[in-house]
């Protein structure tokens, strides 16, 4: 069996690769990138530029299951062109199962929310796909960590009303799509891989507080406030729109969810962010 890694470059695909190592799945291991020269020797690189669909049938030919992990790219509309160009140059390679990573709690929504290009990947997928898979991922907890550091100054962490956030290692995430990649009976399946526990925001607060070393709160503002504050500190518009869209997710509960997936797929029960957390402190990250 050839599987394939597209988007392999980026974090999400460079763990994705280093589990299908460990877990020695004895597949033949094609990493798609647009730098496949970056991605190092040990695994057969092929250029696939998701901005560039005349690439990607090249790039996806003999491959048996594919996984497409979407770009960082926040403009408008491009990401749900990119990930339809790549569900269509798979299917036209005569890839036998595509495995999309999307976001949990996705739904209908209108451009520029970040989810309306999960949405519109997603409902491609189904439509046209042999046989499709669907891993939507919660919030990185790598990324909370990020979060709190950039907020450190001011010690405070905010939402648009109370909410709770599940969330979950980049590498759990990546162990549950490898084991869509390497196991069976996945066909038609949406998982949801998750953190184990939910986070309210003052337990966000006392989180980032232990991580940091600097106390934090947790303080609900409104949209305009938001907005306010984040152009404020000179952020692009495609970047305050991301945040707003995933505040807003927070704010109806999207994120609220804890599920068995990631343990189901990978074998292994999904790491607390206190641990992911300490583990980045300790490398100083």
């Amino acid at each position: 069996m050839k599987i394939g890694i597209s988007g392999a470059s980026g974090n999400l695909g460079r763990a994705v690769l280093a589990e299908i190592a460990i877990r020695n799945a004895g597949a033949e291991v094609v990493a798609i990138s647009r730098t496949p020269d970056s991605l190092g020797s040990g695994v057969e690189g092929r250029l696939g530029d998701y901005d560039r669909p005349e690439t990607l049938a090249s790039a996806y030919a003999g491959i048996n299951r594919l996984v497409i992990i979407p770009s960082a790219d926040l403009r408008k509309g491009i990401r749900g062109k990119q990930l339809i160009a790549a569900i269509d140059a798979a299917v036209a390679a005569g890839v036998e199962q595509v495995v999309l990573v999307s976001a949990v709690g996705t739904r209908k929504q209108e451009e520029p929310h970040i989810g309306a290009a999960y949405w519109a990947g997603e409902q491609h997928l189904i439509k046209v796909a042999p046989a499709w898979t669907v891993v939507r991922m919660s919030y990185y907890a790598e990324a909370f960590a990020g979060d709190a550091q950039m907020s450190a100054g001011m010690g405070v962490l905010t939402g648009l009303n109370e909410n709770r956030v599940a969330y979950v290692s980049r590498d759990d995430v990546a162990a549950a799509v490898v084991g869509v990649l390497i196991g069976d009976g996945h066909e038609g399946a949406i998982y949801s891989a998750t953190g184990p526990k939910s986070f309210t925001g003052a337990e966000r607060a006392a989180t980032a507080t232990a991580f940091v070393g600097k106390p934090f709160g947790f303080v609900v503002v409104t949209e305009e406030q938001l907005r306010g504050g984040l152009a404020q500190a000179g952020l692009p518009d495609d970047v305050v729109n991301a945040v707003v869209s995933i505040q807003s997710d927070y704010a109806r509960g999207a994120f609220d969810i804890v599920t068995g997936d990631v343990e189901h797929l990978s074998g292994r029960a999904p790491r607390a962010l206190e641990d992911v957390l300490n583990a980045l402190a300790s490398s100083g990250s």
